[in-house]
């Protein structure tokens, strides 16, 4: 059995301590699945108190009903369009509407909520990707094709709701002032995972030289033939910041992911870091890698 790094094999033991910050996060995890309940609570008692089934108030929204049962049970944000319809079929003269509004995340899933508070804040983002690129660095259609494989079961509105936050993401990641500092480490592997097709990795991969040669973003890729330095690390992304919030570290999983200020945890995975980066290509050869790459899909 392989020796996994102690901040992950702590994750996977579930036995991290947890410092006041890391808390005050679980809080605004725990405020804003409180929020997607009350709003699937309202529809239910809504459409109870009419005599209605979850098919009635699907066929009238046009949205199918598994969504319908999925908003009643807050497991996702119901659409603006949705909440518009169910005001028109429930009678219920823009209670829902309001009530969506007051929800300040879209299209989100709620555990990734406090992780979208702090990236558009942070000095510096350092990236380890290893299956796929970093959100903020996805196209459209790359985003689309990553988000309808990893959520086969949903119907498309929701896979669509995902891709619009994504895009919003990105586009919020870089719209502060100052910036942030974008560092991002990629394996070999994501740049030759052909995701939605030869044309859509193709666009990916133009995208990501004009990102790549970008100010105050440096793109590095570590090749496959770098051996074990990646095959013991999971994705992780660092967040660094300049108004003395404490580093951030965020780690992906199959059923979603998790944020930690535990600065040892930190500390060792930003150790990680520098020798992955130490180890990849210089961010020249790096370009040169990636345009090799496009070309040889077109």
């Amino acid at each position: 059995m392989r020796t996994l790094n102690p901040f992950f094999s702590t994750q996977l033991a579930g036995e991290m301590p947890k410092l006041p910050a890391q808390r005050a996060v679980e809080a605004a995890q725990g405020a804003e699945l409180s929020a997607l309940g009350h709003f699937g609570t309202e529809v239910r008692l809504a459409r109870e108190g009419r005599k209605l089934k979850q098919k009635h108030v699907a066929d009238g929204t046009g949205y199918s009903v598994a969504y319908v049962s999925k908003v009643e049970n807050g497991v996702i944000l119901p659409s603006n369009t949705f909440a518009e319809r169910l005001d028109v079929v429930l009678g219920t003269g823009g209670l829902f509407v309001r009530l969506r509004r007051r929800l300040e995340e879209t299209e989100t899933p709620t555990w990734f909520v406090p992780y979208l508070k702090l990236e558009p804040r942070a000095a510096r983002i350092l990236d380890w990707s290893v299956h796929c690129l970093i959100g903020v660095l996805q196209t459209e259609d790359y985003a689309r094709a990553i988000l309808r494989a990893g959520n086969p079961a949903e119907p498309p509105e929701i896979v669509e709701s995902m891709v619009k936050a994504r895009m919003r993401r990105r586009r919020d990641a870089f719209a502060a002032t100052p910036r942030p500092q974008l560092w991002s480490v990629i394996h070999e592997a994501c740049l030759r995972t052909v995701v939605g097709g030869p044309a859509v990795m193709g666009a990916q991969l133009r995208h990501l030289l004009d990102v790549a040669t970008s100010p105050g973003i440096d793109v590095q890729v570590l090749p496959l033939t770098a051996g074990g330095e990646a095959a013991h690390t999971p994705a992780f992304t660092i967040l660094t910041f300049a108004d003395g919030t404490p580093d951030t570290l965020w780690t992906d999983g199959p059923l979603g992911g998790r944020l930690s200020q535990a600065q040892a945890y930190v500390r060792s995975t930003r150790d990680i870091n520098e020798r992955l980066r130490a180890s990849a290509l210089p961010p020249r050869d790096s370009v040169d890698m990636i345009r090799k790459i496009a070309e040889e899909l077109e």
